[in-house]
């Protein structure tokens, strides 16, 4: 039986969609997911996004100042009253900041390159951008990419990632295509589904992640086989990976050995690229349009 008290009435609680407890549950892993897809999407298609060409590289290769700030700085410091365990780290240092420094190289050719076929996107009009430099949105040869693209006068897109320590987006993003992924493999998925070519630099696990995911797609019909994968700076590359191996062995064909195309300087790596986007991707509705 009631007692006779009005109960007061009570505000309701917040639906779902603003209920950052629920949101971060895992039952909620779904919708996560899926903004991780539309808010790209949504917002490659505001800016005139048609699609991308995609720069990789290690985030350890530093600028060519930077690196030689370093090396200068090691050489000239004092050793003589150093101790036997000290001068052995100092002489270790000193070897790791020239090898920084030899590498800066492709930190600046990388910055040539996306100038240079950012320059040449630019000339095709506003509406939609085609061929927009791509990177993974942190240092190294991700900078040097967004950079080139920056000092072009052309926009650039970053896709950046939560890791356990810290990657803060290097600023030569274009803000408002500046996004940030909790989920590798959505984040993998817009790196491949508006590319139309893919320039790998020297670079360490995460580099050859990408790589071989590309090259999987390719090999499998997943991606358009007339998409490019332009492999750059042969020397390390070939120091590296055996890539006639795979075939002497059998486990890739002579075919998808040509998938690849390979390039060691930045002209040499312009001619290639601008000849197979004029030739395959010039024509035709790119994929951000269909939507």
């Amino acid at each position: 039986m009631s007692d006779g008290k009005k109960l007061k009435p009570q505000h309701a609680p917040n639906p779902p969609h603003q209920d950052p407890k629920f949101l971060a549950s895992t039952p909620a892993r779904p919708i996560r997911i899926l903004g991780e897809y539309i808010h790209p999407l949504v917002q490659l298609k505001k800016e005139g996004i048609a699609d991308t060409i995609v720069m990789f590289g290690s985030a350890r290769i530093e600028s060519h100042e930077t690196a030689q700030a370093r090396y200068t700085r090691l050489k000239r410091e004092k050793t003589s009253k150093m101790s036997a365990a000290a001068l052995a780290k100092h002489r270790a240092a000193v070897r790791h900041a020239k090898s920084l420094l030899e590498m800066s190289r492709y930190y600046e050719e990388a910055r040539q390159l996306s100038h240079k076929i950012t320059t040449w996107a630019l000339t095709l009009g506003p509406r939609p951008r085609r061929f927009v430099i791509c990177s993974g949105g942190g240092p190294g040869i991700m900078e040097a990419a967004n950079r080139g693209a920056h000092e072009a006068g052309g926009k650039s897109v970053g896709l950046s990632i939560e890791l356990p320590n810290e990657q803060f987006a290097n600023p030569y993003i274009s803000p408002e295509l500046s996004f940030n992924f909790k989920y590798f493999f959505m984040r993998k998925l817009w790196f491949a589904q508006i590319a139309k070519a893919l320039i790998v630099f020297p670079g360490g696990f995460g580099t050859m992640d990408e790589l071989w995911e590309m090259l999987t797609l390719l090999q499998t019909g997943k991606l358009a086989k007339r998409n490019l994968i332009l492999i750059y700076g042969r020397k390390y590359w070939d120091d590296v990976l055996n890539w006639r191996a795979m075939v002497r062995w059998g486990t890739i064909n002579e075919e998808e050995y040509k998938l690849l195309q390979f390039a060691d300087t930045v002209d040499e790596a312009f001619d290639r690229i601008r000849a197979g986007l004029e030739k395959y991707h010039m024509r035709g509705e790119p994929f951000l349009q269909a939507y």
